[in-house]
């Protein structure tokens, strides 16, 4: 009896104790900064050159909704209200906003506002970002749940969000997927999804599925650093040694570097769509699309690349080039790139030609009949 007695009174004090201590000590497993980054420029950042996109656009009335492991606020490179309340799918999810980290460091890329005290800038800081948390972590094993990243999906859809990041893609496809990418498409939302498959023969989805932009990851000196491979890939963008915004920072600065991760070549193709967006919003998903291939850059050659699609992401030319109201992307298995002109139409020269050769032959019945006139007049009067 002295012994139930006992344990009882150590069951009501340590449980207690236990279950408070167990989310800090989740906590203390999560990602922190490495620090401020002070370096140089980052290499991903001087390609797409943020800076020189701000005079055209900053992203401004964009929402992007990042899918994945969410998206810690509390970091200072985000303003206050940037990162919206998160969308939580998950039944029992981790303590912290992004133990992961990995969504809190694709947020960065996409808006991370300029500070003085660090070089790293996302691409579109005007855009906000909305976090809906399907994944407790970036690397789930089995990949992602297919019918739990499509009701992501819909619920970003929902939400007004008109760019949709994809950070944790599925190794298994879904009908419900597919349902969610179209209902997207349906809304006029982008949706964006990386490949991140180890083997050549790998497929993520919805990165493999019509109406999604698949990206591959390119290094520094723009070869691919992914092995996924196939003709769903449409264009490539940086994933290695990249600087990028941390969770965990405590409404403090703080970044990580460098990272190496095929998924971020797809935050670096949301932070371009948002600028694009916000610049010309009357583009459907389609013509945006077309506008990232066609605008694309070929360190290695034209025609596609099964692993970096139709080219490296060129976020000015994308966002800024004069491109044919009639262009169209190159379908799959050509390799010719090339913008086509606008359609031939018959303009005044053709109709004035036409015009012209109708005269000229009226003109030379006439000089006939003339003639013949004139012949029979002198006849008549040499008779007289």
């Amino acid at each position: 009896m002295l012994v139930a007695i006992v344990v009882a009174l150590l069951m009501m004090v340590v449980v207690p104790v236990l279950a408070a201590t167990a989310p800090a000590a989740e906590a203390a497993r999560c990602a922190t900064p490495k620090g401020v980054y002070t370096g140089p420029v980052p290499w991903a950042q001087n390609l797409l050159d943020p800076a020189r996109l701000a005079s055209l656009s900053n992203g401004s009335g964009v929402l992007v909704a990042v899918l994945g492991t969410g998206v810690d606020p509390g970091n200072a490179q985000f303003s206050a209200g940037q990162v919206l309340p998160e969308i939580d799918l998950l039944a029992n999810g981790p303590a912290a906003p992004d133990c992961d980290g990995q969504g809190t460091f694709a947020a960065g890329i996409v808006a991370a506002r300029t500070s003085p005290a660090t070089s790293f800038a996302g691409l579109a800081p005007g855009a906000r970002i909305l976090p809906v948390r399907y994944a407790s972590t970036s690397q789930p094993a089995g990949g992602g749940d297919p019918n739990l990243l499509a009701t992501a999906i819909n619920r970003a859809v929902a939400a007004s969000a008109g760019v949709i990041l994809i950070m944790v893609p599925a190794t298994v496809d879904s009908n419900a997927l597919q349902l969610a990418v179209q209902n997207a498409n349906a809304a006029g939302d982008v949706v964006i999804s990386p490949a991140v498959g180890s083997q050549p023969d790998a497929t993520s989805y919805p990165t493999a599925t019509p109406g999604v932009i698949g990206v591959g990851a390119l290094g520094q000196t723009g070869l691919p650093v992914q092995q996924e491979a196939g003709d769903y890939i449409a264009i490539g963008a940086p994933a290695a040694n990249l600087v990028g915004t941390s969770a965990g920072a405590r409404g403090q600065l703080g970044q990580v570097w460098p990272v190496t991760a095929p998924a971020y070549a797809a935050a670096y193709v949301a932070g371009a769509v948002a600028l694009l967006r916000s610049y010309r919003p009357d583009l459907d998903p389609d013509q945006l699309s077309t506008r990232l291939i066609l605008t694309a850059t070929h360190p290695h050659g034209a025609g596609h690349d099964p692993r970096l699609g139709w080219g490296g992401l060129d976020a000015y030319a994308a966002v800024s080039a004069d491109l044919p109201a009639n262009a169209v992307a190159p379908t799959i298995g050509s390799t010719d790139r090339t913008v086509p002109q606008p359609a031939a139409q018959a303009g005044p020269s053709s109709t004035n030609a036409g015009v012209i050769g109708l005269f000229v032959l009226l003109g030379l019945v006439l000089i006939g009949i003339v003639v013949v006139v004139l012949t029979i007049l002198r006849r008549g009067r040499a008779r007289d």
